[in-house]
């Protein structure tokens, strides 16, 4: 399958890369294109500007979590379709993370945008802050060059600098390397985005946005050769037809691989029941769609898109609802996901809210499935104190108080197993990431976390029953059965209600 595509690098963080990408997804639908973007790593809310404001399709990719053969799976399925059901995807814009060459632990290969870029054979445009930089620009030029041994960095636009200057070192740039100096995205105060403790401030946050990313595309195409971008887009090389097979097997409910663990030829069967054997009216109820409620407003909004694919691929209607602004769970749920957010923000409003938190809490120590990440699990405390010091209730399903540490408790990458069998199956592990300023008094002692890096390892999640709460952010795709096991576990309690 050929897409044109490319990779949006920088040198390092706050280069730019979030405000350029969304400038350029601007202007491409602008010219009237369909493109669809991607964000390196596991950051949530860089896609929540590509997806809210600019209603272009995104989602994360990251080879930490999928390996590479699943990575290229999920960058190779399609996201746009026209009214016929034809794919109607022009390009595919990847946001990478960090600095191009900084993966896992920051000395690593593995997580970085660089690594992505390989894997997928991408092309990379890299982004470089100028402002303040004369000749000396060359230099860091030569070094990323030095260091892109597959030779995919094929051009660069420089941020924070001015026609006269751009023009002055555009020669030296194209006489000294083989790459194409595509432009320059001049210095717009205005125009950039604020941030708080977990990044980038979420997009309906940002007074006017879409002005300023309409306004941001307007100089982007006056700036940049976009022609001349999509050129080097368009160079990307095909990508493998076989990288499409396990999502499918994932729909069918037949084999699920385990990416990036799994020995060749080897893989997850997809039965997680007790007994292999099933009755005509079991794989009737398989087939059925199980609803999942998840929390989505303005507290709780941290989800991997590809997560909530894949559950629906194996069965589940997605019902969104409000923690803050309802008054229960949805009536036909048979299972509730609270993702992570900005709980610490909303906690007055949450706690007031008696009605959800006191039906939340029946349902849940009822027996309904729950998976609660980093925001949720801190919203099931029995308090949660906020960043001023003020103490509020919460659900109460945890036993232990949640409070502000001032920095980053645990962060980065995480590989996760079970003490006892649950949702994963025996031996197995799934990954995730961690990035917090909040911690508990008590984080749960069901499973281990491990960095893949240091090897440092802690217990974490309350996990028993049809429960899983804990700090770290799951990606579903490192492992699917977890998924699947939700799934089985909702359909489970389904009938139990039914009865």
């Amino acid at each position: 399958m050929k897409v044109p595509r490319i990779l949006i690098g920088a040198v390092s963080s706050g280069s730019g890369k979030t405000l350029i990408t969304c400038a350029l997804l601007q202007a491409l639908c602008d010219r009237g294109q369909h493109p669809a973007a991607f964000k390196c790593g596991p950051d949530y809310i860089d896609p929540m500007f590509h997806r809210k404001v600019l209603g272009v399709p995104s989602k994360n990719l990251d080879t930490f979590f999928t390996g590479e053969t699943m990575t290229k799976k999920l960058l190779a399925e399609p996201q746009i379709f026209d009214k016929s059901g034809e794919w109607k995807q022009d390009i595919s814009i990847i946001e990478g993370v960090m600095g191009l060459y900084d993966g896992l632990g920051g000395i690593r290969e593995e997580g970085s945008a660089y690594h992505l870029a390989k894997v997928t054979k991408t092309p990379v445009v890299l982004i470089i802050d100028a402002h303040g930089m004369g000749k000396s620009l060359l230099a860091v030029i030569a070094g990323f060059l030095a260091y892109d041994r597959e030779h995919l960095i094929k051009g660069v636009i420089l941020n924070r600098t001015s026609k006269m200057f751009f023009q002055t070192i555009k020669p030296e740039i194209e006489n000294s390397f083989p790459i194409a100096a595509l432009g320059y995205f001049p210095k717009q105060e205005q125009l950039s985005f604020e941030s708080r403790h977990l990044g980038l401030k979420l997009p309906e946050e940002i007074e006017d946005i879409r002005e300023k990313i309409k306004c941001a595309a307007k100089s982007l195409q006056e700036t940049v050769d976009i022609g001349k971008l999509l050129e080097i887009a368009g160079t990307a090389e095909e990508i493998e037809e076989e990288n499409q097979e396990t999502v499918g097997e994932i729909e069918k409910g037949e084999r699920i691989e385990t990416a990036g663990e799994a020995e060749e030829g080897e893989g997850i069967e997809t039965d997680l029941g007790e007994n292999s054997e099933t009755t005509a009216q079991d794989a009737g109820d398989s087939k059925k769609k199980v609803s999942i409620a998840v929390a989505y407003d303005e507290a709780f909004c941290f989800y991997y898109e590809d997560n909530l694919r894949l559950l629906e691929k194996l069965g589940a209607e997605i019902l969104s609802f409000s923690p803050l602004h309802d008054t229960h769970i949805p009536d036909n749920a048979a299972a509730v996901l609270l993702g992570g957010g900005y709980p610490e923000l909303y906690a007055e409003k949450l706690a007031e809210n008696e009605a959800m938190k006191r039906d939340m809490r029946e349902k849940i120590q009822g027996g309904m499935p729950a998976i609660a990440e980093c925001g949720g699990f801190m919203y099931l405390h029995e308090t949660l104190e906020n960043m001023e010091g003020q103490r509020f209730p919460m659900v109460g399903v945890v036993p232990a108080d949640c409070h502000y540490q001032g920095k980053l408790v645990r962060f980065g990458y995480v590989e996760i197993w079970e003490k006892k069998q649950n949702f994963l199956q025996e031996g197995e592990k799934i990954k995730g990431h961690e990035f917090h300023y909040f911690d508990s008094t008590a984080n749960g002692g069901g499973c281990v976390a491990e960095k893949p890096v240091s090897g440092r390892m802690w217990d974490c999640v309350w996990n028993q029953g049809n429960c899983w709460f804990g700090f770290p952010h799951l990606y579903y795709y490192s492992n699917p059965a977890f998924a699947r096991s939700f799934i089985e576990k909702a359909r489970n309690y389904q009938k139990k209600e039914k009865l």
